[in-house]
């Protein structure tokens, strides 16, 4: 089950929302899996833009329409 009960980021919610594991994010983008978990469950601190680019790429594989703005505020 996706987001049970967890406090989640907007990062968070669409992967929940879409049935995303969080570990299929980890080997797209070769990132720690606690650096995902993280960024996952807390709107802050603001990931570098190495590591937005990288989750943003990785999720335009299912959603090409994504923005760096749908989940960090720029």
């Amino acid at each position: 089950m996706f987001g049970l009960g967890k406090q989640r980021s907007r990062l968070g919610k669409y992967l929940d929302d879409k049935e995303i594991p969080q570990q299929w994010l980890v080997d797209e983008t070769k990132l720690n899996k606690k650096t995902i978990s993280q960024l996952a469950s807390k709107d802050k601190p603001l990931p570098s833009g190495t590591t937005m680019q990288r989750i943003i790429q990785a999720l335009r594989k299912k959603d090409r329409t994504l923005k760096q703005e749908d989940f960090w505020p720029m």
